[in-house]
């Protein structure tokens, strides 16, 4: 067991305008299954390069213990070579039958450490560096979003196997594996860093109660100064109107004034602008304690989306429907039946692999929503209502490249608004003076799901939207569905999203 102490750690990008960390100091337990929790942008990945040493810094970072990395990067020639040799090439320390051993535990065969690298599914790739990163036991493992690209059986068996592990820094957005997890969470805030015991949803329950507390505290500063204030002026008022008095007086009215009259207003009237200043001195300290209660507060705009109406009632249906590749020896599913009606929120499930992405591009090719076309065979009927308008989420971001202002063009969407979009999804306005392949794997996905909102349709069609995406703009998306409730076809492997939100489940 080692502690990992950061002491006033200070870090910003070459060219950027604002530091991702300043003055920062927290410790953490190398014993901890720990979860990092944050915003997209808010610097959790760069931490972990910080820990790893890839980045100067000001600051401190003390620990004596050693950090190991998930996911390891690969060349294209490195993909091209066996499991076994990039194990002897990464980790020529390893013993490989550890790794088989820990394979095991997470349900793969050993014969996966020798075909190439590249033939492997994601669930398989994730498996086998999870199994080489917990073959050393002295490691403190820095796990960086393992389950994106995982269909539910594969994210089971991954939250299994963490179950029984410790030692761990976990970057993740999903809630279900955060809370299964986990012992204790690492969370950047807003403006502040704090650690805590517990895992996602014990941190949610005391994050609500804090902020709930901290709007009331901050209304009733609020009410406090302004009271103070109208006071205040009611108290300055009296003062000045009372030294008024002190020189010229009407003899008549005022037939008792004696000599000493005058300076028994000036007392009088710095009596009372003593009191303004001991309620100005009050409004400073009321000030003082009301800055600072909100710098946290989790502020979720609401969106919006405007689906369109069409005239009939079921916009998609299949009988007996089976779909696969001219070229592939099996058939990805068959005698497939399903109805997708108007306000349908349609979750298609299954493993990777079995055909769920393949039907969405069948639907989009039949609606002429793209332009390119599938290598199938088909049986059965996929009937779909005539001038059906899709908005589609791709789960492939590669394509994003050139400036905001470009792709609004190039899509006919308004640019103005289109930003406005991605303020509400919590992207930074630094963000839109630079290209989008300099994005995060999260704002590259803001961006699909900003132009998503902004297009009218009949049915929003989203594979695997929420891969990257921060916990903080799942629920907000969840909110938006719920509230406006358009037609949906979506491919999302996040349990607590799909208990949320389906009204029907398509297992393939």
């Amino acid at each position: 067991m080692a502690q990992i102490n950061v002491t006033n750690l200070t870090f910003c990008y070459e060219g950027s305008f604002d530091n991702i960390f300043e003055n920062v100091s927290f410790s953490i337990d190398t014993n901890w299954k720990l979860g990092f929790i944050g915003r997209n942008g808010k610097g959790k990945t760069t931490f972990l390069k910080l820990l790893l040493g890839e980045y100067e810094y000001q600051g401190t970072i003390a620990t004596a213990t050693v950090f190991d990395y998930f996911p390891y990067e690969f060349s294209k020639e490195e993909m091209q070579e066996c499991a076994a040799t990039l194990l002897e090439n990464k980790r020529p320390d390893c013993e490989q039958w550890k790794v088989i051993c820990e394979l095991d535990k997470l349900e793969v065969d050993a014969e996966v450490l020798y075909r190439p690298f590249q033939t492997l599914s994601h669930g398989e790739r994730t498996k086998v560096m999870l199994a080489i990163l917990f073959s050393e036991e002295n490691h403190f493992l820095l796990i960086d979003e393992p389950t994106n690209h995982l269909d539910k059986e594969s994210r089971e068996v991954v939250k299994r196997y963490l179950q029984q592990k410790k030692g761990f820094l976990l970057v993740s957005h999903d809630r279900d594996l955060l809370d299964a997890c986990i012992d204790h969470v690492l969370v950047l805030n807003r403006s502040t860093i704090e650690v805590q015991a517990g895992n996602f949803t014990s941190w949610w329950e005391n994050k609500t109660k804090k902020d709930a507390f901290s709007l009331a505290e901050n209304e009733k500063h609020k009410k406090e100064i302004g009271k103070l204030q109208k006071a205040a002026a009611r108290v300055a008022q009296w003062a000045d109107k009372n030294e008024s008095t002190k020189i010229g007086y009407d003899p008549i009215k005022e037939h008792d004034r004696f000599l000493n009259t005058r300076s028994y207003i000036g007392a009088k009237t710095k009596k009372m602008q003593s009191r303004v200043t001991q309620m100005e001195n009050r409004i400073e300290r009321e000030i003082e304690e009301k800055e600072g209660l909100l710098q946290d507060i989790e502020k979720t705009i609401d969106l919006k989306v405007m689906p369109l109406q069409h005239y009939k009632k079921v916009l998609i249906s299949a009988r007996d429907y089976s779909l696969g590749y001219i070229d592939a020896k099996e058939l990805l599913f068959e005698g497939l039946n399903f109805e997708i009606e108007q306000g349908d929120r349609i979750f298609l499930n299954g493993k990777n692999g079995c055909g769920k992405s393949t039907l969405i591009k069948a639907i989009l090719e039949k609606t002429k929503t793209t332009s390119k076309q599938l290598n199938v065979i088909e049986t059965g009927t996929l009937d779909i209502a005539s001038n059906l308008v899709i908005s589609y989420i791709n789960q492939d971001t590669s394509f994003l490249q050139g400036s905001i202002k470009a792709f609004c063009k190039a899509r006919d969407l308004d640019e103005s608004l289109f930003c406005a979009i991605l303020r509400q999804l919590d992207m930074d306005r630094v963000k839109f003076a630079k290209n989008m392949e300099d994005y995060s794997e999260g704002q590259k996905k803001k961006v699909l799901i900003a132009a998503s909102l902004m297009t009218p349709a009949h049915l929003y069609i989203w594979d695997e939207p929420l891969n990257y995406i921060d916990v903080f703009s799942r629920m907000q998306i969840e909110k938006l569905i719920l509230e406006y409730q358009p037609t949906m076809l979506i491919v999302e492997h996040d349990v607590r999203f799909r208990e949320q939100l389906a009204t029907k489940i398509i297992d393939l």
